[in-house]
């Protein structure tokens, strides 16, 4: 009987991941970015758990910073408009966020600038209200990224986004991928693999 009832539940858990769909991107838009690997581990472990899941790269979505005027006279831009749709259409999603002098980067908070405006010119919570947010950070420092990701729990808890209470932190992160871009750590691999687990089930 207990096989029967593990059964199910292994069944029953590979369904709720498979109905979920993740949208992953790093904060930085650099070509070898530590947070896009990052991001890129965190996106194929949710693949692997049957989720699915979408990549993006913040420098395909370029967007000038938030403007009133702009968005009064031109409306809201096309990219803007791309990347707030994509947040609407996924459950969870994945952000690893450099650390920019203690902060996270301006395009990324940018990018959250414009997706919390509605495309009619007001403020909308559409594309954070119901999302879970899973925070990341890889950095060549000791603290791993920590006061960026404070800032940016903040900022997306503020725009009604639910951010899980684990966040996964790399640091002195130039050391920490192999040459395929995966953590070389066991145990960093275990973790960040629970809170993927813990995020789309």
């Amino acid at each position: 009987m207990w096989k029967l009832v593990l059964a199910l539940s292994l069944f029953t858990s590979s369904m709720l991941s498979a109905e979920t769909k993740v949208l992953a991107f790093s904060g930085s838009t650099r070509t070898d970015s530590i947070n896009k690997k990052l991001v890129t581990e965190a996106g194929n472990l949710a693949k692997q758990l049957g989720a699915t899941v979408t990549f993006i790269d913040l420098k395909d979505y370029p967007m000038p910073f938030y403007d009133g005027d702009i968005e009064k006279e031109q409306g809201m831009p096309n990219d803007a408009k791309r990347l707030r749709q994509l947040l609407i259409q996924n459950q969870v999603i994945f952000i690893a966020s450099p650390e920019y002098n203690g902060s996270l980067s301006a395009v990324l908070k940018n990018a959250l600038d414009w997706a919390s405006r509605s495309e009619d010119g007001g403020s909308s919570r559409d594309a954070f209200k119901g999302k879970k947010f899973v925070l990341m950070s890889a950095s060549p420092g000791q603290g791993g990224g920590t006061r960026g990701l404070a800032h940016l729990r903040s900022i997306i808890e503020g725009i009604g986004g639910t951010v899980i209470s684990q966040q996964f932190v790399v640091p002195n992160a130039f050391e920490a991928f192999d040459s395929q871009g995966k953590l070389k750590n066991p145990q960093a691999g275990s973790e960040l693999k629970q809170i993927v687990q813990q995020a789309i089930q």
